[in-house]
């Protein structure tokens, strides 16, 4: 990598490294443990013998192509690995660069496209692991850009990225450090929206924010993250939070923020969060004199949040009115990358490690799933701190994400049966605080988002979510990745998004009738929620009531444990 573009990715606005990253992070969430063995097999499945010896055959001949210099063999474009002119000038690293590519495309062709998806998933993690390792740019002498940097800086690039090593090597689990988060502060340049914690049960606090406008819809919102990284994703920074937003908008926001768990909470599972969440919905309806409340569950909250309704459905509460859900998935019987990890006996070895630890560490949950991206979450930044001796970029989506959190057993065991068995589509097949679960019960309207990039949570995948309830839905499609779906504030002149009624069962068909519209989801869902929202009447003076007094000022305690 240039000089010049690795000056532009750490000092520019929106740091390139970065950005790559956004779309990656989405592999780095929500499903438990690997094991390597599974997914070898899988290559005998996918791979034919004849096919290996026919695509070795043509590897040959382009090689012999490559030595004569007449191979037209090139990266492409967007690949930040061969952006430095050596590779396109220099006979021998364009030689080098050209028999690598060649390489790496002949081990993807061996991929056989009509084997079953999941097989298929298992041998592109194995070959793009293997793939993304040999790349010569992850080796000083094979890296030009690296070369130069050490020349022009005397060798001090080289020091510095020894350095960097080392510290990686003691406080980051020998991981290349993808952040600098040193600038940002909880409460000061993140988590900043001005609000309370009205409310703190064991298992989660409830933070209630402050309104900036005279008047407010009567109805309020109740935001469920995912219990695996920390809510405030959802109120980043000042200009890029939902939460600040939705205030603006005259809504009554009130965030779930989970406490992080540790060995001591291994018991912690389903029964425990809906009871939890139970005891929050009373404080939302109490606090704002409100018979009624709107949700929205975002990632694998959304999970959560379904169980919620069909417990509540179940047992005749009706004080959720309208529902949402941003990039959710609940049925797991959908062509995701994730879906490598569909075997018994992968998920029953991730049972006996959590269940031993008492928690899945999300430090070693982020770790594992950055090898579903290693060019972007591992190799770039290997070269960028070591090779190069750059500091890692500061950026607040990355700073977040580094931030992480724990799952406890109990949950984490149940996350993995549902996936498993894909629990969440059949009716009545999971029971929580002795209530079968079915979410055909579910009739609320629901405003449901997936992101067209989206590698984790397809979404192809989460229109299916419109498919499982009873009410009517409103599908809308964000032209970004898993995350950058969701921290989409207006005023983005490449934002937009499709739009539409769920009408289909299938996605596709969907999407061929849909409104295709310029800008940002948040807004059309705050007027889908206005609209939902009840009369408009005063905005509250106090944050709280005499019941549930403000206990300290957001973003409380539990986000910085």
């Amino acid at each position: 990598m240039k000089e010049t573009t690795i000056k532009r990715e750490t000092e520019g606005e929106t740091p390139e490294v970065a950005r790559r990253a956004i779309e990656a992070l989405e592999a780095a969430e929500d499903i438990g443990e690997f094991e390597l063995g599974g997914t070898v097999e899988s290559l005998g499945r996918v791979i034919e013998p004849k096919a290996a010896a026919r695509e070795a055959a043509l590897l040959v001949k382009e090689l012999l192509t490559i030595l004569r210099g007449t191979s037209d063999v090139a990266p492409d474009k967007k690949d930040w690995r061969f952006k430095d002119a050596a590779w396109s000038e220099n006979p021998f690293y364009k030689r080098l660069g050209q028999s690598y590519l060649a390489m790496s495309r002949s081990l993807n062709n061996l991929i056989q496209e009509d084997a079953h998806w999941r097989d298929r998933e298992r041998a592109k993690f194995v070959v793009g692991v293997l793939n993304s390792t040999l790349a010569p740019t992850n080796t000083l002498l094979g890296n030009p850009a690296a070369l130069k940097k050490a020349f022009e800086t005397g060798g001090k690039s080289l020091v510095r990225g020894a350095k960097n090593f080392v510290h990686d090597l003691r406080h980051n689990g020998g991981m290349p450090s993808m952040v600098d988060a040193t600038p940002f502060k909880l409460g000061e340049n993140m988590a900043a929206t001005p609000g309370s914690v009205v409310f703190r049960n064991e298992v989660l606090e409830l933070l209630q924010y402050t309104p900036t406008t005279s008047q407010v819809v009567s109805t309020p919102v109740l935001l469920i993250p995912a219990q695996i990284n920390k809510y405030y994703f959802t109120d980043l920074a000042p200009g890029r939070s939902l939460v600040e937003y939705a205030v603006s908008r005259g809504i009554q926001m009130f965030v779930v923020s989970w406490r992080n768990p540790t060995a001591a909470q291994a018991d912690w599972d389903l029964d425990t969060y809906i009871a939890a969440l139970l005891e929050a919905t009373d404080a939302v309806c109490a606090i704002t004199r409100s018979e009624k409340l709107n949700t929205i569950g975002f990632c694998a909250g959304g999970i959560t949040m379904s169980v919620l309704l069909a417990y509540m459905a179940a047992n005749g509460d009706e004080r959720v009115n309208a529902i949402s859900y941003a990039v959710t998935l609940l049925d797991w019987d959908t062509e995701a990358q994730v879906g490598m990890l569909h075997s018994e006996r992968l998920v029953s070895v991730a049972k006996s490690r959590t269940r031993k630890k008492g928690i899945i560490a999300g430090k070693d949950l982020g770790n594992l799933f950055s090898w579903f991206r290693p060019n972007e979450l591992i190799w770039n930044y290997w070269v960028n701190n070591y090779l190069m001796g750059l500091d890692p970029p500061s950026f607040d989506i990355l700073a977040w994400n580094d931030d992480t959190t724990n799952l406890s057993a109990g949950l984490h065991v149940q996350y993995l049966d549902l996936f498993l068995h894909n629990s969440l589509t059949k009716a009545d097949s999971l029971k929580v605080l002795d209530t079968p679960i079915d979410l055909g019960r579910i009739k609320n309207d629901a405003f449901v988002t997936g992101a067209i990039t989206d590698h984790l949570t397809p979404w192809q995948g989460c229109y299916q979510t419109t498919q499982l309830m009873g009410g009517k839905s409103t599908f809308v499609l964000s032209n970004a990745g898993h995350i950058a779906s969701l921290v989409n504030p207006p005023g983005n002149p490449k934002a937009s998004y499709s739009i539409g009624p769920a009408f289909s069962s299938d996605a596709q068909t969907w999407m061929e009738k849909a409104d295709k519209r310029q800008g940002s989801w948040w807004e059309v869902w705050a007027d889908w929620v206005t609209e939902r929202g009840g009369e408009e009447k005063n905005a509250p003076k106090k944050l709280g009531n005499r019941r549930y007094p403000p206990l300290e000022k957001a973003p409380g305690t539990y986000i910085r444990e």
